[in-house]
């Protein structure tokens, strides 16, 4: 079996990947003030000690916890954990933009739809809301900007008399008190600027593409945005797949 891992800002998936490349078990928890206790609960969940763990590869924007699990899984396991960025990953996918200064995550993403017909851009709803761009199978680079979860948060935390809100669909512009007036702002707000952008890097490029979109917003947009997308989970993990093939 495989073990993946894909460590952002706000959580840590950690997968087991059968024979057939299909997620087998996973684990999900807090990135961030992870301690050696947690982390044993956590990894204990997965049930390692009768698998045959092949190859293990994590992606990780947070390296102070991929340092910690990495620890881990050779103490108590004895598995070699690699990063994604410790490999020749351009004998997959070519890249253009400065690889030092592009997330991990991102890079596994752009892996994870690479074929050599179609252009891609990949829209995650993560900390960020990332936009990635792929053409002719190479990787040029992207957009970040702020992420839903933590502008709302931001918006909340400084603003007295804004509650804590849930975002929901929303089928009017104009809200009738403060609770639907900020989801219509982050709702309308976040579908013009995921259009204006998309369209923008239509025009810079004149190339037309396959949207992605993924990360925990998807769900709230996948049928409201202009351009025609498709929802993909498990495209951190997929791109997390090919790259062991890197691995010997």
């Amino acid at each position: 079996m495989l073990l993946l891992g894909d460590i952002g800002n706000t959580e840590t998936k950690i997968c087991l990947i059968n024979s057939n490349k299909k997620i087998f078990k996973k684990i999900i928890f807090t990135s961030k003030n992870l301690n050696n206790l947690k982390l044993k609960k956590k990894i204990k969940l997965l049930k390692l000690k009768n698998i045959n763990i092949k190859k293990c590869l994590f992606c990780s924007v947070v390296p102070k916890t991929f340092k910690k699990i990495k620890k881990h899984l050779k103490k108590f396991n004895n598995i070699n954990c690699l990063e994604l960025k410790d490999l020749k990953i351009e004998k997959l996918k070519k890249i253009k933009a400065n690889k030092k200064q592009v997330g991990s995550d991102r890079l596994a993403n752009a892996i994870g739809v690479m074929n050599n017909k179609d252009n891609y851009i990949i829209l995650d709803f993560g900390t960020a809301t990332t936009f990635d761009v792929l053409i002719n199978n190479v990787y040029h680079g992207g957009i970040i900007a702020p992420g839903i979860k933590l502008s709302l948060k931001t918006l909340v935390s400084n603003a007295s008399l804004i509650p804590n809100i849930n975002l929901k669909k929303m089928k009017k512009v104009i809200g009738i008190n403060t609770i639907t007036a900020v989801r219509s702002g982050f709702f309308w707000g976040y579908i013009g600027l995921i259009d204006n952008i998309l369209n923008l890097i239509k025009k810079e490029t004149r190339k037309t593409f396959k949207i992605i979109i993924t990360g925990g917003f998807s769900y709230l947009f996948e049928k409201s945005i202009k351009n025609k997308t498709t929802i993909n989970k498990d495209i951190t993990i997929k791109g997390l797949i090919k790259s062991c093939s890197l691995i010997k």
